[in-house]
């Protein structure tokens, strides 16, 4: 059985930037009473994005992350990446409550730019080209 040491991290980061948004939805519910739905709150709607967001890009960038892991293309660059997208979910998380205005576009290039890494080493790893 083959270990996939920095998926699995990653996998672990992910459950723990993904508590946090939620917490972070569920400070605001508890202060404005809100329970169910999002009562137009803006502030409310802007961290459910935030978390939806999040569950919307993290799953097909951690399958990436494995299958490059699994075809045996990961090499030292593979951690940091995957940091970088971690943190730029984070810097996300932020930015969309408006508090740090730089974290939202931060967060989608990091996306972006992870997601798009991944696919070309995929695709040259299936052509034999690296």
């Amino acid at each position: 059985m083959q270990l996939l040491p920095t998926t699995l991290c990653l996998s672990g980061a992910a459950a723990v930037v993904n508590f946090w948004l939620a917490t972070r939805i569920g400070q605001i519910r508890m202060a404005k009473k809100i329970f169910i739905g999002d009562a137009g709150d803006a502030q409310l709607i802007a961290r459910m994005r935030a978390q939806a967001n999040f569950i919307e890009q993290t799953p097909i960038t951690l399958i990436l992350f494995a299958l490059v892991e699994l075809a045996g293309k990961g090499g030292v660059w593979l951690a940091p990446l995957g940091a970088a997208f971690m943190l730029g979910r984070v810097a996300h998380g932020f930015g969309m409550d408006g508090r740090f205005k730089a974290g939202r576009p931060i967060g989608m290039a990091t996306a972006i730019i992870t997601q798009l890494t991944l696919v070309v080493v995929a695709v040259l790893a299936t052509m034999g080209r690296i």
